[in-house]
């Protein structure tokens, strides 16, 4: 059995000022104020639409990120309806073969400290779960049944796709303290490489949860 922290990856972005250049002349049609495009002029347009509240303009640009997570969080994640989504099947991957090194991998929970008696409990249950479902695919039982006993913890990829003005949503909801401990712990970090990368779009954002981000130790 192997034990990772969970992380995220983006995939497909355009540059942060092709971004803005882009919504803004989608956004300046509203207006018929294309003539007022200047080189420079994209980011201020950019940053007054997020401040007035005319949010529709920049659904017109989407990134698309992989998130590696545990099955938990996932089913959090694609409650989100307006993206697209593309994840790991456990119909489908067979954990005993070797592409998956014959074992079942799974995402460790941040909310135990490895010292602790919950902590082991937690990995025993794993070590538990794991050898149910290989000794199940040795009995015959395909991995659609086989799943059946497979852990929340089990890691899992998905792919999301959706616009800026979804992912400010998703940041919104899920980078809030109300929010699972461990679908913060993916969202809090792909919130701030977004900021540095596209400042004026995730400005406020940013500034709303900085001190949580800050607060948010490596694993």
């Amino acid at each position: 059995m192997k034990i990772i922290p969970p992380s995220h990856e983006i995939l497909f972005m355009p540059d942060g000022d092709t971004i803005l250049k882009n919504i803004e002349l989608a956004g300046r049609t509203c207006y018929r104020s294309e003539d007022k495009i200047t080189a420079d002029s994209a980011a201020g347009f950019v940053k007054g639409i997020i401040r007035s509240g005319h949010h529709s303009v920049i659904e017109h640009m989407s990134i698309t990120v992989r998130f590696i997570c545990d099955r938990g969080v996932s089913h959090e994640l694609v409650r989100h309806r307006l993206a697209a989504y593309s994840q790991e099947s456990t119909r489908y991957a067979n954990y005993a073969k070797d592409k998956f090194g014959s074992e079942i991998t799974v995402i460790k929970p941040c909310f135990w400290p490895e010292d602790s008696q919950a902590y082991r409990d937690w990995r025993t249950a794993m070590e538990q779960a794991e050898a149910m479902y290989l000794k199940l695919l040795k009995d015959g039982a395909r991995p659609e049944q086989a799943r059946s006993v497979l852990p929340n913890s089990l890691k899992t990829e998905v792919v999301m796709t959706a616009n800026l003005r979804e992912w400010r949503h998703v940041f919104n909801l899920r980078c809030a303290r109300p929010a699972h401990s461990q679908i913060r712990e993916i969202m809090l970090p792909l919130l701030s490489e977004l900021h540095e990368k596209m400042p004026v779009v995730f400005d406020d954002l940013h500034e709303k949860y900085q001190e949580a981000v800050a607060e948010l130790k490596p694993r």
